[in-house]
């Protein structure tokens, strides 16, 4: 079957086919009435939203933390976690344990509080973050008065704490690691290292 069809009919017919299956798409079909009808509410629709860093190794992949109730009081619950399409490490994708996150955060025994075990106990203690820093703080400054080496065998100044070692975490910013190591160094800490490394 041969159709004679010159070049400008096989426009305006291609034209109005375009347009009526765009007049169909933009809802005025029976079928996207139905579909409609099927779609259930989307479940983050009422959530809070907030961006995070993965806490999982040193790649810091950028998380979105999807809670419902009163963040500000503390009563907010996950309820979804999924990895931040605008963070510029992971643009989007997790690692299945960056997709486990919200296990990891609901888990039992996920600790919520420092802990202390004194001297000759057999069980750790919860203690208040006030309490954990001041005895932090008092262990170094016990440490470095006691080891800091200040000047070596020539009688050179070099300020060395050789006894302590300090750990930084690899899922900051720039600036905090800037900060970091300047108050390491300035403390004369040797042992230097990374997460990242690690």
């Amino acid at each position: 079957m041969n159709v004679d069809l010159s070049r400008r009919g096989f426009l305006k017919l291609a034209g109005a086919g375009v347009a009526a299956t765009s007049v169909g798409a933009m809802g005025f079909g029976e079928a996207e009435a139905a579909e409609i009808a099927h779609v259930r509410a989307f479940k983050l629709w009422t959530t809070t939203e907030a961006r995070n860093t993965c806490p999982y190794c040193s790649v810091a992949c950028g998380v979105i933390l999807y809670s419902k109730g009163d963040v500000k009081a503390g009563g907010a619950e996950i309820l979804h976690v999924e990895g931040d399409a605008d963070h510029p490490t992971n643009r989007g994708t997790l690692c299945p344990k960056g997709a486990a996150l919200k296990d990891f955060i609901h888990a039992p025994t996920r600790l919520t509080e420092p802990r202390y075990r004194k001297a000759g106990a057999d069980r750790f203690e919860p203690i208040t973050w006030d309490a954990a820093l001041d005895k932090i703080a008092r262990a170094l400054k016990d440490d470095r008065d006691a080891n800091l080496i200040t000047t070596n065998a020539e009688g050179v100044t070099v300020n060395r704490w050789t006894s302590t070692g300090f750990l930084a975490a690899s899922a900051t910013t720039n600036e905090t690691a800037w900060a970091t190591t300047k108050v390491v160094k300035a403390l004369g800490v040797a042992g230097f290292d990374n997460q990242a490394r690690v």
